[in-house]
């Protein structure tokens, strides 16, 4: 079966494009990773405004949605550019509130929902089994904890620890807070909201794959050895090749998760996206040479983004384990 896009879907991931292309985005994300969210919230701004968070909210909060496969279009945009921010965080976050709306519990959509649209709020969120730490917490305006059967806002955030990643900054949520949800729903909220999660993190793993693959291509047509373009050695066309075959493999998981949801096919999506980043930085690192190791080469930004992602909102094990329970 082809997944297909359409031609106004096209045109939305171009438009995309050209946003990030002219927004500087590497500079963004070193200033996110100093603790400067300047550059990346107006980033963020500008996605807002294209309409991305719209997305995963219902027309009725002001958004478009809720468009998975679109959704997921923009994600992959977002991975390709290493656009900064809780973004996967804050798609989950407004999954849940949605849903939790949809079962009856509609305040806390109707306070937060209209703003993460807006891109006035940047949320984050901490879920059972997944990390300990929330992402981005001291950039967020909003932190969702999920305990129990208790959704709460949380007061703050403890210090501030760095990831392998230094644009994903990771902290401890504290205790407490003003209490948003509670009740059963919120267990079938949580579920929904684990999926699109998911879903999105997916994304920006086939989009850091895209990334990283074309700067490597680049780079091997350009450098020489023995008075020819290393891209030349078929060693190094084997490697590229192996690269872009899994980067293949993963596109139509994505997008046919996107169509259904399912659990087990989402998460056959996002293990199958996040090796093939993970492929593609170690291909990426290995053809670069020693150059590959300098943090001043933008290329850096996506070879530490690969590792953290494809680990978040599900490991490659825990997805495997997914897709077996059917």
């Amino acid at each position: 079966m082809r997944f297909l896009l359409t031609a106004q879907q096209r045109d939305f991931a171009r438009s995309l494009d050209a946003m990030l292309t002219a927004a500087d985005t590497p500079a963004a994300v070193r200033a996110w990773s100093a603790g400067d969210a300047g550059p990346g919230r107006a980033l963020w701004s500008r996605i807002a405004e294209a309409g991305v968070f719209a997305l995963a909210a219902p027309e009725e909060y002001e958004g478009l949605g809720p468009l998975p496969a679109e959704l997921a279009l923009a994600c992959v945009e977002l991975g390709r550019h290493g656009a900064p921010g809780p973004f996967v965080e804050t798609v989950a976050a407004a999954a849940l509130l949605s849903r939790l709306a949809e079962l009856g519990q509609e305040g806390p959509a109707k306070r937060l929902l209209p703003s993460i649209v807006s891109g006035a709020c940047a949320a984050s969120v901490l879920f059972p089994g997944a990390s300990p730490y929330a992402l981005d917490a001291d950039a967020a305006d909003a932190v969702l904890v999920v305990r129990g059967q208790e959704l709460r806002l949380a007061p703050g955030h403890g210090p501030v620890q760095r990831s392998a990643d230094p644009a994903r900054r990771l902290s401890r949520p504290l205790d407490g807070g003003e209490l948003l949800a509670s009740g059963p729903e919120l267990t079938h909220a949580l579920a929904h909201a684990t999926v699109l999660a998911r879903l999105a993190a997916a994304g920006q793993c086939l989009g850091i794959a895209e990334a990283l693959l074309h700067r490597t291509v680049a780079y091997v047509s350009q450098r020489t050895q023995f008075g020819v373009p290393i891209g030349s050695f078929q060693a190094v066309k084997h490697r590229l090749a192996d690269t872009l075959v899994a980067v293949e493999f993963a596109r139509p998981l994505l997008y046919g998760a996107a169509l259904t949801l399912a659990p087990g096919d989402v998460a056959a999506a996002k293990v199958t996206a996040g090796e093939a980043a993970y492929a593609a930085a170690r291909t990426a690192l290995q053809l670069h040479g020693a150059t590959g190791y300098t943090e001043e080469l933008d290329l850096s930004l996506w070879l530490r983004k690969a590792r953290p992602l494809r680990d978040a909102w599900g490991t490659p094990g825990e997805c495997r384990a997914q897709v077996l329970a059917g």
